[in-house]
């Protein structure tokens, strides 16, 4: 199979995108279908690594298959998804790190990129992690961790008037910073 850059170029070309914040991403099924315009007998092979406390690992392997049959790998993709870290992932946490995988192995191997590696699902999905509001499981991990004579300095370091307005993002940074710092191992 002799494949030219021209031909993932066409390919691209035909990608519809989605506008998020300005910015334009291939969705993962544009991805998918130009690479079937380059490669109609490739393969897309996703494998879930683990799936343990509801956080699931998937990775994608991306290929096609030589005049001799043989299998030439091109890209690989891994992701990492939470369950109920948004609100597909309450559902969909499986299906989503997959989706995520595979675009992501689609992107390395050149599809799908003029713009960014993330897909848009992906973007979409750390929008929402990133105006996501602490959980009660944090709340108390942080008051452990935290001295009270520094509960104050650390509110107005994150610019907040009360912990329950705390980011997820910046709870579980905070938590790993400090767990890390005492010696303890903790999962946000």
């Amino acid at each position: 199979m002799n494949i030219k850059y021209e031909d993932i170029k066409l390919a691209n070309e035909s990608i519809l995108t989605t506008d998020i914040k300005g910015k334009e991403y291939a969705e993962v099924n544009q991805r998918v279908k130009a690479f079937r315009m380059v490669y109609p007998t490739g393969y897309i092979i996703p494998r879930m690594l683990s799936n343990e406390n509801g956080v699931c690992v998937f990775e994608a392997n991306v290929g096609y298959y030589d005049d001799n049959g043989d299998c030439v790998q091109l890209s690989k993709g891994t992701a990492y998804e939470k369950e109920n870290s948004t609100f597909i992932n309450k559902t969909s946490y499986i299906e989503n790190c997959e989706t995520s995988a595979v675009g992501r192995a689609l992107g390395m191997a050149g599809f799908g990129i003029d713009t960014s590696i993330a897909s848009a699902e992906e973007v979409t999905n750390a929008i929402e992690n990133q105006n996501k509001k602490i959980e009660e499981e944090q709340i108390k991990k942080i008051r452990g961790l935290i001295p009270e004579d520094n509960f104050d300095a650390m509110l107005k370091y994150y610019k907040i008037d009360k912990i329950e307005d705390m980011l997820y993002e910046d709870a579980c940074a905070l938590i790993k910073r400090k767990s890390n710092a005492n010696g303890k191992n903790s999962k946000h």
